[in-house]
């Protein structure tokens, strides 16, 4: 793999000003992501992982805002250039793959149609060149008869035909970041496995650098290179997927892996993380997850910076010791 980074998050903060407060979505989180490299950012929901991705993508909408840090593709900050720039960096460079294949695909419009679009918006191509390499997108991603498919509408599709649409067309212009938002949950296990080898298989072969965005960890534990964990809006702990899923020091992370039913013994109870995930309106002071985590002491009221431990970035006062992490791996 190229050293080469990609990305590099610095310190991004992104808020949103209600009648209720300030929403501190993302707050102060930091990561880099190498080329070629497969990032997992994991989390529950209302965590801000997509927010993070949206932020990335210049996709915040009012009353958000980023309000403070960087974000440096290749060295170029993101956050400096204009919205014109932004938008041909957008779909070219960097490359956004939702949840819901809807918000990539226009209703009324040809899957061609579409497609040649986002290859002619940034390369100076024929439409009959287009058209070719936005065939070579759909067999890509497994869909059969492509040159019929091509001259389909999006609601001739099932819902997972219309996610493989779109994945293929994030992948149309080869950029040098995708960012992925969930974009396999509504689909089946078989197609899934074929989307994410096939999503391996380009970061391997082109450089692109990959953002995974999930709260599924089995996923991440077969595609990724490293992880970073996200709770109320920061990253908690992050490091390679091996140091982190098999050796997790983050009371969080090891509730997060030990919940997981394939961890439970038959007949058991599954384990739990206690309590319930704070309102980004109104976080504890100090650690956000004071609150249900068995190791808080009053020095968790104090706000635990990011820092480095045994080669990983971890935000804890009392990191789990070994021998207590390694009872989930």
């Amino acid at each position: 793999m190229d050293n080469t980074t990609t990305l590099v998050v610095n310190n991004l903060q992104t808020q949103f000003a209600t009648r209720a407060g300030l929403v501190k979505a993302v707050d102060q989180v930091s990561f880099s992501v190498k080329r070629g490299e497969i990032m997992g950012l994991v989390g529950e929901s209302g965590s801000g992982k997509s927010m993070t991705g949206y932020s990335i993508m210049g996709l915040v909408d009012a009353p958000g805002k980023i309000v403070g840090g960087e974000i440096l593709l290749q060295g170029k900050n993101l956050r400096d250039l204009p919205a014109e720039a932004m938008r041909k960096i957008r779909g070219n460079r960097i490359a956004m793959i939702f949840q819901d294949p809807m918000m990539t695909l226009n209703p009324v419009l040809r899957i061609d149609t579409q497609m040649m679009e986002a290859v002619r918006a940034h390369q100076d191509v024929s439409r009959m060149v287009a058209r070719e390499m936005s065939r070579e997108a759909l067999v890509r991603v497994g869909i059969a008869s492509p040159d019929e498919r091509l001259q389909a509408y999006p609601h001739q599709f099932s819902g997972g035909m219309r996610q493989r649409v779109a994945i293929a067309i994030a992948l149309l212009n080869q950029p040098d970041l995708i960012i992925c938002d969930e974009p396999t949950t509504a689909l089946d296990v078989t197609i899934q496995g074929q989307i994410l080898y096939e999503m391996q298989k380009l970061c391997r072969e082109s450089g692109t650098a990959l953002i995974w965005i999930t709260h599924d960890l089995s996923v991440v534990a077969g595609l990724a290179d490293t992880v970073s964990v996200m709770y109320a809006g920061r990253i908690v702990e992050s490091g390679t997927v091996q140091q982190v899923l098999d050796h997790p020091r983050h009371p969080y992370t090891y509730g997060l892996i030990a919940s997981a039913p394939s961890r439970n013994p038959r007949g058991q109870p599954l384990q739990q993380i206690p309590g319930m995930t704070p309102s980004l309106l109104n976080l504890p002071d100090g650690c956000a997850f004071r609150t249900r985590c068995a190791h808080a002491t009053a020095e968790c009221q104090q706000t635990p910076q990011l820092r480095e431990v045994e080669q990983r970035m971890l935000r804890c006062f009392h990191p789990l010791r070994d021998s207590v992490a390694e009872v989930v791996s």
